[in-house]
C-alpha cells in the first residue's frame, strides 16, 4: 500500500491530489488548490510551502509526485512556475519524501490515452479512474492525474529508486 500526493504546481493555484495504491486498485483520498493570486511571489512561495507541508502532514503520503516545467511562451511565466514547483519540492524533501517528476504530455497520455488531451477530457478520466460523483477541479484534477501516473508508471520507477532495479544504455537490467 502506498500513498502518493500528486502536485500541479502554480504560482497563484497550486493543485494537489492524494490517492491510495493498493495493488491495482486506486482509492481517492482528497484535492483542492492553494490559492495564492492576492499576495506578492515570495508569500505567495510561502504559502503554496506550507500548505503543501499541511497536506503531508495530513495524509503521511509514501511518494510526491510533480509536474515537469513546461516550456512556456511567457518567459515570466515560466519562471514563476519553476519558483512554484520549488517551493512544492522542498516542503517534500523536508519531509524526506522522494520526488518524482512527470511531463504534463506523459500525464495526459497515462490518464486519458493521448498526449495531446483537453483539461475537460483528464477531468472526465480521473473522474472515471477513481469513481469520484463528479469531475473534480481542474487544477486537483491535474494533480489527481498525476499521481494516477505515478501509481501507473511506479513499479519499475519505484524499484529504480529504492535501488532494486537498474537502468543501463535506456533498458532496465
Amino acid at each position: 500500500m502506498a500513498i502518493i500526493l500528486g502536485i500541479d504546481p502554480g504560482s497563484r493555484i497550486t493543485g494537489y491530489g492524494v490517492i491510495r495504491q493498493v495493488g491495482r486498485q486506486l482509492t481517492y483520498l482528497g484535492s483542492g488548490c492553494i490559492r495564492t493570486s492576492v499576495a506578492d511571489l515570495p508569500t505567495r512561495l510561502k504559502l503554496i510551502y506550507a500548505g503543501i507541508s499541511e497536506i503531508i502532514t495530513q495524509f503521511q503520503p509514501k511518494y510526491f509526485a510533480i509536474e515537469q516545467v513546461f516550456m512556456a511562451k511567457n518567459a515570466d511565466s515560466a519562471l514563476k512556475l519553476g519558483q512554484a514547483r520549488g517551493a512544492a519540492i522542498v516542503a517534500a524533501v523536508n519531509q524526506d519524501l522522494p520526488v518524482f517528476e512527470y511531463a504534463a504530455r506523459q500525464v495526459k497520455l497515462t490518464v486519458a490515452g493521448t498526449g495531446g488531451a483537453e483539461k475537460s477530457q483528464v477531468q472526465h478520466m480521473v473522474r472515471t479512474l477513481l469513481k469520484l460523483p463528479a469531475n473534480p477541479q481542474a487544477d486537483a484534477a491535474d494533480a489527481l492525474a498525476i499521481a494516477i501516473t505515478h501509481c501507473h508508471l511506479s513499479q519499475n520507477v519505484t524499484r529504480i529508486y529504492e535501488g532494486k532495479l537498474t537502468l543501463a544504455c535506456g533498458h532496465l537490467i
